[in-house]
């Protein structure tokens, strides 16, 4: 499977046209309609590539660049209509990697693709996390404290491996529900306290001073790596 494309316009046709196009050449592809699903299918999906309208119903793809790059460096590919060089310098000054002029042929595009996902550096997932006597050893779901085993249940070294995986990043509750609980998670803001409390009591030595595991008032959670 070649690697995972994220499609970002809100007009059916044009998704479903480039989605056929992509897919044919091995790509595989997820879609967004809107600002705020785009921002939450690269937070929960990790594509290795956006490729983005500007014009949205919720907002501007400007600022689905601006906000994602926050927490990521995915490549933007730009699908626009502009032609002022203004626009595009903007466009570039906020954090896009490229842009393509519509109408554009499907060779160019895939062109610019091509091109953009070689840029990519190579992702090596490591085995392990190991910080000031924690080690999280991911490929066989442990978590040492101190040279002592702690267990953990399935959901909270799901949410412990997601978050220090984005370590430094501030995951929104929304993200983190939907990426435990799945897409159509509902009323989980409870559950999803319960288990950040349940895992810094076991994790850390002053759960009420969290060291690693921190609050964003009215946001949600970052790992702090030390």
């Amino acid at each position: 499977m070649k690697d995972l494309i994220l499609l970002v316009d809100d007009d059916g046709a044009i998704r479903k046209m480039l989605r056929i196009a992509l897919e044919a050449k091995g790509y595989t592809t997820i879609e967004a309609v809107s600002k705020k699903d785009a921002i939450e299918s690269i937070a929960l999906n990790s594509p290795k590539l956006v490729l983005l309208d500007l014009q949205l119903p919720d907002g501007s793809g400007l600022d689905v660049i601006k906000e994602v790059r926050a927490f990521s460096e995915i490549p933007f590919l730009v699908l626009s209509v502009m032609n002022a060089e203004e626009d595009k310098v903007a466009l570039l000054d906020a954090g896009a990697d490229d842009y393509i002029t519509k109408p554009f042929s499907m060779g160019e595009l895939l062109a610019r693709i091509r091109t953009a996902l070689r840029r990519l550096p190579v992702e090596e997932t490591p085995a392990n996390w190991d910080s000031g006597g924690l080690v999280v050893d991911f490929l066989n779901y442990r978590v040492i404290k101190n040279q002592t085993q702690i267990r953990l249940t399935p959901t909270e070294f799901q949410i412990l491996t997601f978050l220090i995986k984005n370590s430094g990043k501030v995951i929104t509750h929304e993200v983190l529900i939907k990426k435990i609980w799945g897409e159509q998670a509902l009323n989980e803001m409870n559950s999803l306290r319960v288990h950040i409390t349940q895992l810094r009591k076991k994790i850390e030595d002053s759960p009420s001073d969290p060291r690693w595991l921190v609050t964003e008032p009215g946001i949600g959670y970052r790992w702090v790596s030390h």
